[in-house]
């Protein structure tokens, strides 16, 4: 299914508009245990981090939809703060104190080990046990990347990683192994583990570089919804004025 792309109006107006469009609440009704994953790479606020707003009105629509258990998770890739000083400086633990939703830092999380001879870059991987019990609902803002081209949903599902594997090498970023070869890195992840369901906050845009720079002019003012990631991605490349078959990670995945 193609994603849906609806103009931004409100969080809890759009989200709502652009989830059910898509047909999310049959899905998510089947669902026991959820878990949103934001991109909260740092400290930074939006538009480098998803913005707590936009996970509220998703936590609402997803309530109103569901009996599922919610978790909000995220392992943040900055070397210089940890998981939970991210939650508390970006207005993270405010809500999950006002919806009563656990937070999870993805970088402490039980791990498993999992094998697939076909992914070049990790045949290999450690990731999360909580990943593969939860529905997974990625949230991640709309942005350049200074290696990927873009960071998406697909890049996103980088904070499963666990920095006691995948630190060091090629950066001091927690995460810094994956960005060795990113493309390939960003396709095996998600051979091992994509997102259930995209949300993707494309109401601002970074037009050059993810963790600053200039924003995009005008404001891109979109919601973007899919179970596709790669064609969530692919729909926000153009958003950016970006072709997709020229990303490596997007070309490559049919």
């Amino acid at each position: 299914m193609n994603p849906v792309t609806i103009d931004f109006s409100s969080y809890h107006e759009s989200v709502t508009e652009a989830l059910d469009i898509l047909g999310a609440r049959e899905v998510l009704a089947r669902q026991s245990a959820i878990l949103i994953k934001p991109n909260l790479i740092n400290t930074s606020p939006h538009p480098v981090t998803t913005p707590v707003d936009c996970c509220e009105a998703l936590i609402g629509y997803v309530r109103s939809s569901s009996k599922a258990e919610v978790v909000i998770a995220e392992g943040c890739g900055d070397p210089s703060v940890e998981t939970d000083e991210v939650f508390d400086a970006l207005g993270y633990r405010g809500l999950s104190r006002r919806h009563g939703v656990a937070l999870v830092d993805l970088n402490k999380a039980r791990l498993r080990k999992l094998e697939d001879k076909n992914c070049s870059a990790f045949p290999e991987i450690y990731l999360p046990v909580i990943a593969f019990t939860h529905f997974i609902i990625s949230v991640p803002v709309l942005k350049a990347h200074s290696l990927a081209v873009i960071t998406g949903t697909l890049k996103n599902m980088m904070g499963l990683v666990p920095p006691k594997y995948y630190s060091g090498k090629f950066g001091t970023w927690k995460k810094a192994v994956f960005h060795g070869d990113i493309h390939r890195s960003i396709i095996d992840l998600n051979t091992y583990r994509p997102p259930d369901l995209s949300l993707m906050d494309a109401t601002l845009g970074l037009a050059e570089y993810h963790l600053g720079g200039r924003h995009c002019c005008p404001r891109v003012k979109k919601i973007i919804a899919g179970f596709d990631p790669v064609e969530v991605d692919r729909e926000a490349a153009g958003l950016l004025g970006l072709r997709w078959e020229e990303i490596p990670h997007l070309s490559s995945i049919v």
